[in-house]
């Protein structure tokens, strides 16, 4: 009946925002004055640690601009959903109980639509306050240890979000330095946001890279309370990413080394023995996260369990069928002595990772156990799981449960695998490269596994496939495409899709419409900002001759 009755109030609205309400680029705290900049360092709790800690939680709030009742509106994990509902990767029916439909057909470019604003307006918010933060600790040298990080994490945090929106809004870095990418604000005197032109692609990641090596510095010899604060690892991290977009591939391997110290993947039994998962920032291969507690998140239909997951008893996705899914193209590479190969189901909607579970109905007083949960339906709960349904995504509080809580992986060690490997690979060293992703592969997931590849772009893909394989679901998957420069591929010619017709089209590399919008609003308010444009929505059997390298 919640989701009956949100549907009744919002889905008419569920993809256009009112117009008369204005993008949130311009963060409520302001700037601070020399007299409060001196009190706030003298008592950091009252300013510093509330800007912090502000910052951190933006990351898993609701956006706030459209009011409550958005079921798209979670914080990051909901602009991972679009990003990788983008890509050739991720799946699901057509259906009008589905908010992000907008990112599978690809009308999430008009700059009308929520969509862009979620993916837009979070990260300003956050870079916001970390300029709040930050205008209040001083620069230079810092002897208190515990400003140090606070400057550290907030430098750090600052950095992420602009990554975070620069690949989106311009093309890959090499090559496109000087284009225009996105406005830059940092809370420096004089700094006019209502007329602050896109930056050019180098100035955003000189910014990017300038912040994370300060933040790397900050942060040496810091202890973090729990994994849901930056620390010296996550920065190494962040930097390792930076470096992967902008080429700088020795470094990008050192930095993925530094990013791993004391983190070591998840095993084959793990898997075996915990999925679904995905869901517990105490897993030892996890390296950042976002924590989301029971308390905070309850049965809310605004979360990722519920929007990614398949097993939630109070959700869109099992109460109206909408299963993210892999493209069946994808998972066909995936070869069977894979252990990851059963986080989906086959097409016979079979996982071993079924076996042990329990989903009960309560009103029939049946309980479905392993292979009988995929077929049952459960009134106002569930429908039939489809083919190639993701069963990766767990939740914390179990299967069928109305809890919707689990945390969020920002970061975690196979990420890292990839990038030194990929890295060693692009800066001379194939033979070291093939060697680290043939170790991971082999000990971890594949015991057959032997890569097969004879040069650097041939091993790229190999070690794209892996990450597409890995992390999804995660929100890596458009990051990739478009450092990479690659294609988006959903349907090749005599090979199956489960993308259904609607959604069935592949785009160029260098289509316009690649390309992230800046919301109407905002392109009103701020006078020296100019859209990105170009391109057309596309349609059924469009780019059908296109190919990733990978999915061939």
């Amino acid at each position: 009946m919640k989701i009956k009755n949100i549907i009744v109030l919002g889905a008419l609205t569920a993809f256009l925002f009112s117009g008369c309400q204005d993008l949130d680029l311009h963060y409520q705290g302001g700037t601070l004055d020399e007299e409060q900049v001196t009190a706030a360092v003298e008592a950091i709790p009252d300013r510093v640690n509330s800007s912090i800690s502000g910052m951190y939680a933006v990351l898993k709030q609701p956006d706030g601009f459209f009011g409550s009742g958005r079921a798209d509106d979670f914080g990051y994990p909901a602009v991972s959903m679009g990003q990788d509902l983008n890509s050739g990767d991720m799946v699901n029916i057509v259906s009008g109980y589905d908010w992000f439909s907008v990112a599978l057909e690809w009308s999430d470019r008009n700059p009308r639509y929520a969509n862009p604003q979620l993916r837009l307006g979070l990260f300003y918010r956050v870079i916001y306050a970390a300029n709040d933060a930050l205008s209040a600790i001083p620069e230079g040298e810092i002897q208190n240890a515990e400003l140090r990080a606070k400057r550290g994490q907030a430098r750090a945090v600052r950095a992420w979000a602009y990554l975070s929106l620069a690949p989106y809004f311009q093309f890959k870095y090499v090559g496109n330095e000087d284009k225009p990418c996105v406005p830059i604000v940092t809370g420096a005197a004089g700094e006019d946001t209502r007329n602050n032109p896109r930056a050019s692609v180098k100035a955003v990641y000189e910014l990017i890279m300038n912040d994370i090596n300060g933040a790397i510095e900050d942060l040496e010899g810091y202890t973090r309370d729990n994994k849901g604060v930056i620390d010296r690892n996550v920065a190494f991290g962040i930097r390792a990413r930076v470096n992967l977009n902008m080429e700088q591939w020795a470094d990008a391997a050192a930095d993925a080394d530094s990013a791993m110290v004391g983190y070591e993947p998840y095993t084959m039994t793990e898997i075996q023995t915990g999925t679904p998962g995905f869901y517990n920032a105490s897993d030892h291969n996890w390296i950042w996260a976002l924590l989301l507690p029971q308390e905070l998140i309850g049965d809310d239909l605004a979360s990722w369990p519920s929007q990614l997951g398949s097993f939630s008893g109070s959700a869109y996705v099992p109460y109206a069928g909408i299963y993210r899914s892999i493209n069946k193209i994808l998972y066909d590479l995936i070869p069977t002595t894979d252990v990851r190969k059963g986080w989906w189901l086959d097409e016979n909607l079979s996982s071993p990772y079924l076996e042990g579970l329990t989903w009960y109905d309560d009103a029939k007083k049946i309980t479905y156990t392993g292979q009988e949960i995929p077929a049952a339906e459960i009134a106002d709960v569930k429908q039939p799981f489809n083919a190639y349904t993701n069963v990766k995504f767990g939740q914390r509080a179990g299967v069928g449960s109305a809890y919707n809580d689990g945390d969020w992986c920002m970061m975690r060690a196979e990420e890292m695998i990839f990038i030194k490997a990929e890295g060693l690979a692009k800066s001379g060293k194939l033979a070291e490269a093939k060697t680290v992703l043939e170790n991971f592969v082999k000990t971890n997931r594949d015991p057959s596994y032997t890569c097969t590849a004879s040069d650097t772009e041939s091993f790229t893909n190999a070690v794209w496939l892996q990450r597409r394989i890995e992390l999804w679901g995660e929100g890596f998957a458009m990051f990739d495409v478009m450092r990479l420069g690659k294609n988006v591929v959903r349907v090749v010619k005599g090979k199956e899709t489960n993308y259904p017709e609607d959604y069935q089209f592949n785009i160029a590399a260098d289509d316009p419409w690649m390309l992230l919008r800046f919301v109407q609003r905002e392109t009103t308010n701020n006078a020296g900002l100019v859209n990105n444009e170009g391109g057309e929505e596309p349609k059924q059997g469009n780019g059908a001759d296109l190919r990733d390298g990978v999915t061939d």
